[in-house]
């Protein structure tokens, strides 16, 4: 992070000489016609780099990261009155409002969407180059937004902070609930860097890249009925089931998990099963009960008949911290894709790229 301290005053911020040296540039020959033109416009742009105070692009990343001007200012170790007082400051030169107030904090406008990368880029170049430093991911400091689901919360991003604790300690992580957001608008406002979960069709302008394959097992309390002689579709049968629905069931469209357009509202591997079901393939019994995330699973397991149908890497670890007994299904289990998503704009970010590295060699950690 720049060490250059932000100094609050009613009417300017200060900033170290070494930011304010001019730099010398070199214009292209141009026909005659057009040379004073061109001498007018470069000086004209020169004067307005001069006069923006780079201190201010520090709390317009905070605030970008933040979305909010309380969070911004601790991060910053100022006072709100000063956050606010810069932000003025760089709307009036940057001739953009760059945040407005919404429902679920402050806003960046598209001008402030369309710059954000290079402001944060340009800042770890800066702090890199006064430490002598070539940039590079692993030593810059910086803050990645994962959407994520109960999953990949549970299976597979401890592995990756295990790994980043190690090899990158200054990159930080914001992990968020995948269930209750539109996964569109949240790159579109560069809220969310990354989304990890399990999809259908995805619009044009998302990447996407598969992390692993997911089949179950069946998860019952130790001691249940089925522990005990052959298991059988009809045994199966008898017994309730206990599913997970990150759509909350009867919650509007706007509510969905993961939101994208046309996509089913239930948790990935429910949607499977709903899917042997439209085949009139009767693989479980009745579901009895519905919770809605995974981590709510055992206490229901563990007092009950009740069985779950599980993604096998969660159950183990389920079963591994409750008394609770995984069996293989008497029939070939669901397979489904994990993947990570990412916005096509972020195909030239070097950090995201360099995180989605770590994060697909961390699978190779989990089994």
């Amino acid at each position: 992070m720049i060490r250059e301290r932000i100094i609050e005053k009613a009417d300017d911020m200060m900033l170290s000489p070494q930011f304010s040296r001019p730099t010398d540039g070199h214009l292209k020959a141009l026909p005659k016609s057009e040379v004073e033109t061109s001498r007018h416009a470069a000086k004209m742009e020169t004067m307005q780099i001069r006069m923006i105070d780079l201190n201010l692009f520090r709390v317009f990343d905070a605030m970008f990261q933040y979305r909010s001007v309380r969070k911004a200012s601790q991060v910053l170790s100022v006072t709100p009155s000063a956050v606010s007082h810069a932000l003025s400051r760089l709307r009036q030169s940057i001739g953009d409002e760059l945040f407005v107030p919404s429902e679920s904090g402050m806003r960046p406008t598209s001008r402030a969407l369309e710059f954000a990368p290079a402001v944060r880029e340009g800042l770890e170049k800066f702090e890199l180059a006064l430490n002598g430093k070539k940039a590079t991911p692993v030593e810059s400091r910086r803050t990645f937004r994962i959407a994520a689901t109960d999953y990949a919360c549970m299976v597979l991003l401890p592995s990756l902070v295990k790994r980043l604790a190690r090899s990158a300690p200054k990159v930080d992580l914001r992990v968020f609930s995948c269930n209750r957001i539109g996964i569109v608008q949240q790159f579109e406002n560069r809220k969310a860097d990354l989304v990890i979960g399990s999809f259908n069709e995805l619009p044009s302008t998302m990447r996407r890249s598969r992390l692993l394959r997911e089949d179950e097992v069946i998860a019952v309390r130790s001691g249940h009925p089925l522990t005990c002689g052959k298991l059988t579709q009809e045994r199966l049968n008898e017994f309730p089931q206990l599913v997970v629905d990150l759509g909350g069931g009867e919650q509007n469209d706007s509510d969905a998990p993961c939101k994208i357009e046309g996509a089913d509202r239930r948790a990935p591997l429910d949607r499977a099963l709903g899917e042997f079901q439209k085949e009139k393939i009767n693989f479980v019994g009745r579901s009895a009960v519905s919770v809605p995330s995974f981590t709510a699973l055992a206490p229901f397991l563990q007092l009950s008949n009740m069985l779950a149908m599980l993604p096998r890497r969660l159950a183990m670890w389920v079963a591994a911290n409750a008394p609770l007994s995984l069996l293989e299904p008497p029939t070939p289990s669901v397979a489904v894709d994990i993947e990570m998503l990412w916005d096509q704009s972020a195909d030239e970010d070097r950090g995201l790229q360099w995180l989605m590295k770590q994060l697909a060699e961390s699978v190779g950690d989990v089994g």
